[in-house]
């Protein structure tokens, strides 16, 4: 039985990133995400449903809104699986944020705040590089040089991070591991001496937790492992039915230059399994 919750379910992602009692627990992965950059004091959390978001069925996905000490805007999202155009709704969201700033009147001046996204993607995402981060930014095209630092993507992959506990060089690849880890291993709380860390296991030890929380959080848990059964399920679907449209296709491939050979629609009807009506009615005759 796992001694830590799930960190990727709604439950579990929101416990550890979502509560002010634990908002120690995002400005420390936030200020180790952006080490060098700046150092967030204080987050006041948001309702996402400031972002206008549509409710329904988004595959398992977890936001957290939330404004710094300084005003900055970081929106924190969980994603489970791909999502059609999840790049152009990371857009969106981000954009929202932006233009929840404007005020009405004269002396406004177009004063904004940076806002962040920082997307946890738990799979491999298609058309994007494989790597754990990749930070998107605006600048110019042939310089590179930054043109505003008030729109910022940050993708995290977490597949892409295969490091072991002991070769962890920093608190940041520490929370990947840890994140990605502490459900199956309790060497991934126990390793680390950063005291954050220490809070982290007290908070998601499923054996400390109160039975209206436990309750709540198997309740959790048992969406979180429906969704994946249905994404698992669509996923081999997708295969089976890609794997026979892949076999159709090679007959017909073998079935026209059969004919390309001037043979017999019968001797072509025992090759490729096709009947001669298939054949007769195809555009290939």
């Amino acid at each position: 039985m796992a001694k830590y919750i799930n960190p990727f379910s709604d439950w579990g992602f929101k416990t550890i990133f979502g509560q002010t009692a634990n908002k120690d627990l995002l400005i420390d992965f936030l200020n180790n995400l952006l080490t060098g950059e700046q150092e967030i004091e204080d987050i006041t959390f948001l309702d996402k449903e400031l972002l206008g978001e549509i409710q329904s069925d988004r595959g398992v996905i977890y936001d957290i809104y939330c404004t710094t000490k300084n005003g900055e805007h970081i929106i924190v999202e969980m994603q489970n699986r791909a999502q059609e155009n999840f790049r152009e709704r990371a857009l969106f969201y981000l954009s929202r944020a932006i233009t929840r700033q404007g005020k009405k009147g004269e002396r406004w001046q177009f004063e904004l705040k940076a806002v962040y996204g920082v997307f946890f993607m738990n799979f491999k995402p298609e058309g994007m590089a494989h790597k754990l981060r990749t930070d998107i930014v605006l600048a110019d095209r042939e310089t590179h040089e930054p043109f505003l630092d008030k729109l910022r993507f940050i993708f995290i992959e977490l597949p892409a991070f295969q490091k072991k506990a002991e070769e962890c060089e920093t608190d940041f690849e520490r929370w990947i591991y840890i994140l990605k880890n502490m459900e199956t291993s309790a060497e991934a709380l126990l390793f680390a001496k950063n005291p954050i860390f220490r809070k982290l296991a007290a908070i998601t030890d499923i054996s400390a937790l109160p039975e209206e929380e436990r309750d709540k959080y198997e309740n959790s848990i048992d969406i979180f492992r429906d969704n994946l059964v249905v994404m698992v399920a669509a996923e081999k679907k997708g295969k089976a039915e890609g794997k026979a449209e892949g076999k159709a296709e090679e007959k017909w491939n073998i079935a026209l230059k059969m004919q390309e050979m001037g043979l017999p629609i019968e001797t072509i009807c025992q090759a490729t399994g096709l009947s001669e009506e298939e054949i007769k009615n195809s555009r290939k005759v």
